[in-house]
């Protein structure tokens, strides 16, 4: 037994992997980076915009205010946002909100040697008046961001210099710092990019399971001639083979079957030949008091030798396609040919097929298999009514060829295995009952031979149904 040399589960199991990490990794460099992005960095979302307006209103309400006033306006905008404020001169020295000892790497932006340029305006806007800088910080982590703003002083002519801060203990800073919709367009474009990232694999996979499942269903119908790819080195490459495999096995099991068939049918064909010989001549001199068991014999050796004809047409039946030659058959004539020579048996046989209908078949094996099903119907069913034989389009290109009967019909676990050879519904398989179980299997081969597909079904309330799907020229 070969094993695949890369499972399917471990393809999965590994892509999956991949895929994750892409994004993980992706994911998490960009969160990490976003207190080293610049604030007009789309990434920030309305970043900027919402923390200079924050800025500006706050300049105002501080201008040519005492400390406490201006330590109460820190507060009340402290206590809104859920953030830390505080307003430092650009020399270090804080102007207002609660005191605090600025870190090294705070220290270092806010006295100015290390102040970002201002990013270009772009066309038609006005420059930026307060630039914007984001710092973070340890022991404790911390989040800052800086915003420049001129501060009207009442001691003093001209602005003061200034920095306002806001310190958060988080990184969206209560949602200030940070816009969620930029990531949630991160997250669709990273779902976009799953699905692209998975839809090649799983093509892949489900296209070769389609090929297997049809490769399957045609081998069920008998077509052993089909094979699959065999090329993929998992567990579906594996199965490709098996399936290869079973189809041929299966091809030579069922050819070898129906030539042993024949080859057992021919040579019970002479000596059956030669009992029926004997047997006529020892009716010409038996004597009349033992006459009927020479007729018994005779209908035992006539019973045999239906049977052993039935095994020669269907081991000839299971010719290959491209042994069969085709032509253009009217359908109605051929039809009508066999309800002439079954019409005598007392059931009505009602025919419905435009004259003008031509289909592509062999007519001697389209007409033996049209003429067993009407004889099962007869047979089977004949007592509850009459039988019908009807045409339907199917498609531009087929027409199905119905036999509908009005009996009961037949179990429904049943319908599936009525075209295997020599199954019969009755388990006693008395003479009484039927013939061998060939007559639709019969019709199975030949239907197929040129191309052609049947099937049967139970109908509501009653009755039954066989189909043969025919193309039409």
């Amino acid at each position: 037994m070969v094993r695949p040399r890369f499972s399917l589960l471990m393809k999965i199991q590994l892509w999956l992997l991949l895929n994750l990490m892409v994004l993980g990794v992706a994911l998490a460099m960009m969160f990490s980076l976003q207190f080293q992005l610049h604030p007009s960095s789309p990434l920030l979302g309305r970043f900027e915009t919402r923390l200079e307006a924050i800025g500006e209103l706050i300049r105002v309400e501080v201008a040519n205010t005492s400390r406490e006033h201006r330590d109460a306006i820190l507060a009340r905008y402290t206590q809104a946002y859920g953030i830390d404020f505080y307003l430092f001169e650009n020399t270090g020295s804080q102007l207002a909100g609660v005191p605090v000892s600025l870190p090294d790497d705070l220290n270092f932006h806010l006295l100015g040697r290390n102040r970002p340029a201002p990013p270009p305006s772009p066309p038609g806007r006005p420059p930026h008046r307060h630039p914007i800088f984001k710092v973070q910080t340890s022991n404790p982590t911390r989040y800052w961001v800086g915003i420049r703003v001129p501060v009207m002083d009442e001691k003093s002519p001209e602005p003061v210099r200034a920095t306002l801060l806001a310190a958060s203990n988080s990184a969206n800073g209560n949602g200030l710092f940070f816009d969620p919709l930029p990531w949630v367009y991160i997250l669709l474009a990273a779902t976009g990019f799953s699905i692209l990232f998975w839809l090649p694999m799983v093509r892949h996979i489900t296209q070769t399971i389609s090929q297997l499942t049809t490769a399957t269903e045609q081998i069920a119908d008998g077509q052993f001639e089909v094979r699959v790819d065999e090329s993929r080195t998992d567990e579906l490459g594996r199965l490709s083979k098996a399936i290869n495999h079973l189809a041929t096995r299966l091809s030579g099991y069922v050819t070898g079957q129906k030539r042993f068939m024949g080859d057992i049918a021919h040579e019970l064909c002479s000596p059956i030949g030669r009992i029926q010989l004997a047997l006529g001549i020892l009716d010409a001199r038996i004597d009349p008091r033992n006459r009927s068991y020479v007729e018994d014999l005779e209908e035992e050796v006539n019973q045999m030798s239906k049977l052993v004809n039935e095994l020669l047409t269907f081991s000839k039946a299971g010719l290959k396609p491209e042994a069969v030659q085709l032509q253009k058959v009217r359908l109605l004539p051929l039809v009508k040919q066999i309800t002439d020579r079954e019409s005598g048996k007392g059931v009505p046989l009602l025919v419905e097929i435009p004259d003008a209908l031509q289909v592509e078949a062999n007519p001697a094996l389209l007409s033996r298999a049209v003429s067993n099903i009407v004889r099962n119907a007869i047979r089977y069913a004949g007592h509850a009514g009459p039988v019908k034989i009807i045409t339907q389009p199917e498609g531009a290109r087929q027409v199905r060829l119905s036999v509908i009967d009005s009996g009961p019909g037949v179990p429904e676990g049943e319908v599936s295995r009525l075209f295997d050879p020599f199954y019969r519904v009755e388990r006693d398989r008395a003479r009484s009952t039927g013939g061998a179980g060939l007559g639709l299997a019969i019709v199975k081969s030949c239907v197929e031979s040129f191309q052609a597909s049947v099937s049967a079904r139970n109908l509501k309330p009653k009755g039954f149904e066989v189909s043969v799907l025919l193309k039409i020229e």
